[in-house]
């Protein structure tokens, strides 16, 4: 029986699969990092776990976090080298944007060309999907805060939480109990979650599903809302935040 469909990314197997995109989905898996994203009323965080794989490399170089623009943030899960194509892919897309409409792109818009651009690496022979998951964060004028996913597939949906990498599940799980928690009586739609509240509810779930006391070198914390732009926060900030969390169990 030919294999075909299990080394060509174009070629689909009889299942309907395209074993190419979930083998890239398994690497993603495999890099070992858990991210966890959350929408709150104005605001949106991101939290990763920050693994430095030599005692000997410099901390400062690694990060799992970017930015596109001032405002718009991205969590960037997966192959090192493959994240940073698909960055460098956006930021130029968001400038090319800006520089013809003289505004800033919005985040869905941006979602839209960067899934578009994922996607057609399913299509020719000769390339293989990006091994990358690609969660984009900002605040719209119109439509109030974002959250975006584009995976290897080009598929791209907003979300108001989820969570990426191992044990991801548990997140989802996790985060399904803060989103109900915190909805809006008026309008389920909606969140009541402050700044504060979002950032900490995000580290409690990553804290809760790795079952780990975290401090402040093991996390990286980006967070954009209406009145500031996308920013790491400080490992003194992350420490003040994990102290209060610790203080409220």
């Amino acid at each position: 029986m030919s294999r075909n469909h299990d080394r060509q990314i174009t070629i689909f197997s009889p299942e309907g699969k395209l074993y190419q995109i979930e083998y890239a989905l398994k690497s993603i898996q495999n890099q070992g990092i858990l991210g966890i994203c959350l929408r709150g009323k104005d605001t949106v965080c991101t939290v990763a776990q920050r693994k430095v794989p030599d005692k000997l490399l410099d901390p400062s170089c690694i990060t799992n976090m970017y930015n596109i623009t001032p405002n718009i943030g991205c969590l960037a899960i997966g192959s090192v080298p493959d994240c940073k194509v698909v960055i460098t892919q956006a930021r130029q897309i968001a400038a090319k944007f800006k520089d013809q409409n003289g505004y800033e792109i919005p985040v869905h818009f941006l979602a839209s060309k960067v899934g578009k651009k994922a996607q057609i690496f399913t299509q020719h022979a000769g390339v293989r999907p990006l091994g990358t998951v690609i969660h984009l964060l900002g605040v719209d004028d119109e439509k109030g805060p974002q959250l975006w996913k584009i995976d290897p597939s080009g598929h791209y949906f907003g979300w108001k939480a989820l969570a990426t990498g191992p044990k991801d599940q548990e997140g989802m799980n996790a985060l399904e109990k803060v989103v109900k928690n915190a909805e809006s009586s008026t309008n389920p739609h909606e969140t009541t979650l402050t700044k504060e509240q979002t950032i900490r509810k995000c580290m409690d779930v990553l804290c809760q599903v790795l079952a780990q006391d975290l401090k402040a070198q093991d996390l990286e914390v980006g967070v954009v809302s209406e009145n500031d732009p996308f920013r790491l926060l400080s490992a003194a900030e992350i420490d003040d935040h994990l102290t209060a969390i610790h203080e409220q169990d």
